[in-house]
């Protein structure tokens, strides 16, 4: 059953921000509060409020109307994934693009972790926790490619061990506007939480000695993690208009990674002024002319985990793994060379 909160609002109430007040009697986080908003669970004297910039009413009363809680333990379901290799203690996933790799909070169904338990019948190694059995490593629900599962927890603690020290190998393939300069290089920064929205990450800064002497250094939770991405740029498509020639419009590039930082490659391309195509996160505002018919239509970004390479941890074989462009990412990239 579902469970309402009620609250009337005295004068020292009256306009603050509607999910500001909410969280402060709640309980809610923040984030779940816009969540009971955008779900029209929020009511003002019997009238449905969804805009969490609303200014709280004098003797209003607020009704919060909290959906039953979910399971946070995934069920086992039958959704069709493509396996291109498994066995005892490991399987390697092909995951496409739009399917989420274990389950969080507001999201318990049709991921990967679903899919697994179901196939693999309770033989996930359980290191990971209840949410995110056999998951060594993670790829972004918009990014299609190849990721590694433990079933066995010797499997996982060697997969982990192999990730950690930078010896697993990590191939990417984006699309990105404009070209890297110079075209192969690396990228050694330090990525943390945007400060400007939570959910974006963002690469930070750090102070010179100089303004370390005057404003001090960061806080320790400003000061993000290494992430090393190197690049390298192996097709160019047409000419960016107004720009110097020989400019390209997009550019195909690989991506070897050597830390797994939360979207990376993203974050990366974006610091370097290529961000990628159809990100609509670390991308958008930065068009280009005849972007929406290169596009086709493409709803996410242009990231492929194409290659993966690592030491079986219990046979000690060398193991490596390619996966084809999707159909979607196929087809821009044969659009650009229609340009």
């Amino acid at each position: 059953m579902s469970e309402k909160l009620i609250k009337t609002a005295h004068f020292e109430d009256t306009g603050q921000r509607l999910d500001k007040w909410l969280a402060t009697w709640t309980g809610l986080s923040r984030a779940r509060v816009k969540a009971v908003l955008t779900d029209g669970r929020v009511s003002v004297n019997g009238t449905v409020e969804t805009k969490p910039r609303a200014a709280i009413l004098e003797e209003g009363e607020y009704i919060v109307d909290l959906p039953p809680p979910a399971k946070d333990i995934p069920e086992p379901e039958n959704i069709p994934i493509t396996i291109v290799y498994e066995d005892d203690d490991l399987l390697v996933v092909d995951k496409p693009s739009g399917m989420t790799v274990h389950p969080a909070p507001g999201l318990y169904h049709g991921t990967l972790v679903n899919a697994l338990l179901h196939h693999c019948a309770g033989t996930l190694s359980g290191i990971g926790g209840v949410a995110r059995p056999g998951i060594v490593h993670r790829i972004d629900k918009d990014t299609s490619g190849l990721l590694v599962v433990a079933k066995s927890n010797d499997a996982h603690q060697g997969l982990s061990k192999q990730f950690a020290k930078k010896t697993a190998e990590r191939e990417y393939v984006c699309f990105v506007r404009s070209a890297p300069k110079p075209r192969r290089g690396q990228v050694d920064t330090r990525i943390a939480r945007s400060k400007g929205d939570r959910k974006k990450m963002a690469v930070i800064q750090m102070r010179s000695a100089e303004q370390i002497r005057r404003y001090g250094e960061l806080p320790e939770s400003e000061h993000g993690k290494q992430a090393v991405t190197n690049y390298e740029t192996v097709e160019t498509y047409g000419q960016q208009p107004r720009a110097a020639l020989g400019t390209p419009l997009v550019s195909k590039v690989i991506c070897r990674l050597e830390t797994g930082r939360t979207h990376q490659i993203r974050v990366h391309m974006g610091h370097i002024g290529c961000p990628l195509l159809g990100d609509p996160v670390y991308g958008k505002g930065r068009g280009f002319v005849g972007s929406e018919e290169i596009l086709g239509g493409l709803k996410r970004q242009a990231l492929h985990a194409r290659t993966l390479g690592f030491i079986h941890p219990v046979t000690q074989e060398k193991l490596s793994f390619t996966s084809e462009l999707p159909k979607d990412l196929a087809g821009l990239e044969a659009r650009l060379l229609a340009i």
